[in-house]
């Protein structure tokens, strides 16, 4: 390989699907869907950035997904992967940039109050549907890690009414794996420091890619996002998804709504043994539990094409049987 090819091979690409097609709308189009982008007014003053991700015409959506992201990551690089693929299956998917991340307003990385992102994150959500062409769609929460731990409080909200279908929980962050928590005395130095530099961006932890994504080209491609935050944790964040998950955690047993659970079996960033925790413990009569030997955290994206399919047609077949089963259920009432 001479020097030029390996210059453009080793450059980082335009998107993440690569340099071809440029335009992003042209690559929505090419896979048989389509996107719009907008901008959400949050209860909080924030202008969030959302996007839709649909199936063309003739096709009509069979159910609503409502899909949130992880930490410093965003909804416009690799996250697009799986509302693609879901869109082109009859599914119209909603997400947003939670605040401080991707093009949504906030200081970058910096997650002070959960409680406020998912005040947020309702409010979006209730937007979607309220639209007369939405109204009787069955509606699925979707989230990978922190946006699997903001799905299941959405859940915990609203305990004593019916407003979701189900949610799809992929490696949630339902407590801060050891593997990457900080060690005594570091947690109790930062909460003192936090009460005065609560935005200081110094917790000590791992590259998330790297403990992430385990095909190599793939963790390139990651790398390369333009709207990861890459630098450290800010205590005032890393402090609220201690206290977060400390308390989601004990409220395991709280969850109700029918949902999937799907976790590597080596993934170091959050504990697939609270995913088993949490399938054990939940009150949910209809729930079901995805532990893949050997699979890291980034499931839907940084593993071989292979895993990736494999756990992809989990996740579609499990919201095919949702939704066949409801509609026998409304027929067998009318």
């Amino acid at each position: 390989m001479g020097p030029k090819e390996e210059e453009e091979q080793q450059s980082p690409p335009r998107n993440f699907w690569g340099n071809t097609p440029e335009d992003e709308e042209a690559y929505h189009a090419s896979q048989g869907i389509k996107s719009t982008n907008s901008f959400h007014d949050s209860p909080g003053g924030l202008s969030l950035f959302a996007r839709s991700w649909e199936p063309l015409p003739p096709s009509s959506p069979r159910a609503l997904l409502f899909m949130l992201h992880g930490y410093g990551n965003d909804i416009s690089w690799t996250f697009q992967s799986s509302p693609i693929f879901l869109a082109r299956s009859a599914f119209s998917c909603f997400a947003l940039d939670l605040p401080g991340h991707g093009r949504s307003q906030g200081l970058r990385a910096f997650v002070p109050d959960v409680d406020a992102v998912v005040d947020d994150c309702i409010s979006y959500i209730d937007s979607i549907r309220r639209r007369p062409e939405y109204r009787d769609l069955p509606c699925f929460l979707f989230g990978e890690s922190m946006g699997g731990a903001i799905c299941l409080l959405i859940h915990l909200r609203h305990l004593t009414a019916r407003r979701w279908d189900g949610a799809i929980l992929v490696a949630p962050m339902c407590k801060i794996s050891d593997n990457i928590r900080p060690r005594w005395p570091i947690p109790q130095i930062l909460t003192f420091v936090a009460k005065f530099l609560p935005t200081l961006p110094i917790v000590p932890t791992a590259d998330l890619v790297e403990k992430s994504v385990k095909v190599e080209e793939k963790r390139f491609i990651a790398a390369c996002n333009p709207l990861r935050y890459q630098g450290r944790p800010r205590l005032g964040t890393v402090l609220e998804l201690l206290r977060v998950t400390d308390d989601l955690s004990s409220r395991l047993s709280e969850v109700s709504l029918p949902f999937i659970v799907l976790h590597g079996s080596a993934d170091v960033v959050t504990d697939p043994s609270v995913s088993q925790t949490l399938y054990d413990a939940a009150r949910s009569e209809d729930k079901t539990i995805k532990i893949y030997e050997g699979m890291m955290h980034s499931l839907l994206f940084g593993e071989t094409d292979d895993n990736v399919a494999i756990v992809r047609n989990d996740i579609l077949a499990w919201l095919n049987d949702r939704i066949t089963k409801q509609l026998y259920l409304w027929g067998k009432h009318f």
